[in-house]
């Protein structure tokens, strides 16, 4: 399973998580690709349709690929592009699919145990290396 994730964080380094309906794990807004998409213009749909939010598809900066157990999908691996962006003014109300959103310091630890793979075993320790 192909997708984009992008890194949003405030002012103060938390990072947006969110956690879809019916769902356990803890995640980066993101999602599949759509067909003819680049990785970069899922990343800004998806910020847009989670969170609502518009991203500037110039100022993705790709953090890499990374592959991991899939969250929500027993058995499956997810490859995804995942990207930062300086922070923008977010909104209180995630869409539809979203049923909660968190934010998450990555310098504070432990970091909490729902999160998803990808997220715990790739994103965290890339945005905070020598840690």
């Amino acid at each position: 399973m192909r997708v984009s994730a992008v890194v949003l964080q405030d002012g103060a380094g938390r990072l947006l998580t969110v956690r879809e309906r019916g769902t356990h794990r803890f995640m980066l807004v993101g999602g599949k690709h759509e067909p003819g998409e680049t990785a970069e213009q899922t990343a800004v749909r998806e910020a847009a349709e989670e969170v609502g939010v518009d991203l500037d598809l110039g100022r993705l900066v790709r953090l890499g690929r990374f592959t991991a157990r899939a969250a929500n999908e027993e058995g499956r691996t997810v490859e995804s592009v995942v990207f930062t962006h300086p922070p923008v003014p977010m909104g209180d109300a995630p869409a539809s699919e979203i049923e909660e959103q968190r934010w998450l310091d990555p310098r504070e630890r432990p970091w909490p145990d729902d999160l998803a793979p990808l997220l715990a075993e790739h994103v965290l320790p890339a945005l905070s290396p020598g840690e």
